[in-house]
C-alpha cells in the first residue's frame, strides 16, 4: 500500500518553530510575574514558586499521555486542545485570588497545556516527517527558531505588564496563545499507511523495552538536572538580582539574552548532533553549565557579570533538547517517539518542580538562594557523568510478527 505522503520540510520547520515560539515564549517570562503578583495578593514567594512547580510537574505527567495521543492520532488534535487550555490557564491565572486557585490555574492548567504544545509533540512530527540523516539538524533549527521567539516574548511580556498591569497582560497573552490553532494546521499529518498497522509495536511493549534499556535510564536521569537548573534560574533569577540591588531592567535584559543566545546554542547542538556523538554533546553542556554558575557566584555581581552569565547560559539553555530527542528516535525509532520523549521529559519536569519549589522554600527558610545555586552546580556535574555511558545505536529487535 502506498505510504502516507510527507509534509514539506520547510512547512514542518516553520510551523513547528511557530508553535514552540508561542508556547515556550510565553512561559519563558513567567519569572517577571513573581513580584507583582505576590505583592498585590500578599503571598509569599513559596506560594508563587509552588504554582510554577505544579505547572512543571503537571507538564511532565501529562507529557507521555499527550505524546501517546499524538503518536496514535497525530499532533494536530493535541495542539488544538493544548492551545485552548493555554488560553484558559492564563485567564484563570489572572483571576485567581487564593494560593490554591493559583496553583490550579498557573500550575495544573498551564502545565497540561504546555504538554500539548511543546517539544515532545512537535518533535514527534519532525521525527516522522524528516529524513533521519537531517533529523538532529531539523530539531536544532526548530528549537533555534523557537528560541528567538522566547527572546522576543520577554520584552513583550514586560512591556505588557508595564503598560496594562500584570492582570491585563495575562489576558492579552491568553489571546496570543490561541494563535497556535491556525499554525497547527501546518503540522496536520496524513494517517499512517493501513498496510503497516499489523507490524506496529504495542505501547506496553515499547515502554517495557525503553525502561529496561540502560541508555534510556541514563538519558532520563540527566534530563532531570536540565529541568532543575532551567526552572530555578528562569523563575528566580529576577528576584535574586533584585535582592542584590539590581533593577528590573537587568533581569529583563538577562532573560532576553538567554533567549537570544539560546538560538545559537540549540542550532549548534542540533547541527553537531549530525557529526558527533550526542552523549558527548550532552555531557559537555551539563559540565559547562556547572562551570558557568560557579564563575557567576565567584564574580562580583554587576549588570555586566549578569549579562555575561545570561549569554553563557543561553548557549546551554535548551541545547540539550535536540540531542536528547534525537537519541530517543535513534535508539527506539519514530513510532512511539512523542510518548517516549514525553517520559524522558517527565524526569525533566520532576527536576523543574524541585527547581521552582525548593528554591522558594529554601529562600523563605534561609533568606538566600545560595544553597540552591550550589545544588545546581552539583547536579550539573552528576549529569555530565551519567550521559557519557549512553549507547546511541538502534536497539536490536526481532522482526515484529503480523497481528
Amino acid at each position: 500500500m502506498t505510504p502516507a505522503l510527507r509534509l514539506p520540510i520547510l512547512q514542518v520547520l516553520l510551523c513547528g518553530a511557530a508553535v514552540v515560539t508561542l508556547s515556550m515564549g510565553i512561559r519563558h517570562g513567567f519569572g517577571l510575574w513573581l513580584q507583582p503578583i505576590t505583592l498585590e495578593r500578599g503571598w509569599t514567594r513559596e506560594t508563587f514558586s509552588f504554582a510554577m512547580a505544579v505547572q512543571n510537574l503537571a507538564w511532565g505527567i501529562a507529557g507521555p499521555l499527550a505524546g501517546m495521543v499524538a503518536d496514535r492520532f497525530g499532533a494536530f488534535r493535541v495542539l488544538l486542545a493544548g492551545s485552548v487550555l493555554y488560553a484558559l490557564g492564563l485567564v484563570t491565572m489572572a483571576l485567581a485570588t487564593s494560593g490554591l486557585a493559583f496553583a490550579a490555574s498557573a500550575g495544573l492548567l498551564l502545565g497540561v497545556a504546555q504538554a500539548g504544545t511543546t517539544y515532545a509533540v512537535v518533535y514527534g512530527v519532525i521525527a516522522r516527517q524528516v529524513d533521519p540523516a537531517r533529523r538532529s539538524w531539523a530539531m536544532g533549527v526548530t528549537a533555534a527558531a523557537g528560541s528567538f521567539g522566547q527572546f522576543l516574548m520577554v520584552p513583550v511580556s514586560n512591556g505588557l505588564i508595564g503598560f496594562a498591569g500584570w492582570q491585563q497582560a495575562l489576558f492579552m497573552l491568553g489571546a496570543v496563545a490561541l494563535l497556535i490553532v491556525p499554525v497547527a494546521f501546518g503540522l496536520r499529518e496524513s494517517p499512517p499507511a493501513h498496510g503497516h498497522a499489523a507490524h506496529r509495536q504495542g505501547v506496553g511493549a515499547a515502554l517495557r523495552e525503553a525502561f529496561g534499556w540502560r541508555s534510556f535510564q541514563l538519558l532520563t536521569a540527566g534530563y532531570f538536572v536540565c529541568g532543575f537548573q532551567l526552572v530555578f534560574i528562569g523563575v528566580h533569577l529576577p528576584s535574586y538580582l533584585k535582592d542584590h540591588g539590581l533593577g528590573p531592567e537587568v533581569a529583563t535584559g538577562a532573560l532576553m539574552l538567554i533567549g537570544l543566545f539560546n538560538v545559537f546554542g540549540t542550532y549548534a547542538a542540533g547541527a553537531l548532533g549530525q557529526r558527533m556523538a550526542k552523549r558527548h554533546i550532552l555531557s559537555a553542556i551539563y559540565a559547562l553549565r556547572a562551570l558557568a554558575i560557579v564563575l557567576f557566584l565567584w564574580a562580583p555581581l554587576t549588570p555586566a557579570s549578569v549579562y555575561v552569565f545570561a549569554a553563557a547560559m543561553g548557549l546551554l539553555w535548551l541545547s540539550t533538547v535536540p540531542p536528547t530527542n534525537a537519541v530517543v528516535a535513534q535508539i527506539f525509532g519514530v513510532q512511539h517517539m512523542s510518548m517516549l520523549s514525553g517520559f524522558v521529559f517527565l524526569s525533566h519536569q520532576v527536576g523543574s518542580f524541585l527547581g521552582a519549589w525548593l528554591a522558594g522554600l529554601l529562600y523563605d527558610r534561609t533568606g538566600s538562594y545560595d544553597l540552591v545555586w550550589w545544588i545546581a552546580v552539583a547536579l550539573g556535574l552528576f549529569a555530565a557523568l551519567v550521559n557519557l555511558p549512553i549507547r546511541e545505536t538502534a536497539i536490536p529487535r526481532p522482526a515484529l510478527r503480523p497481528a
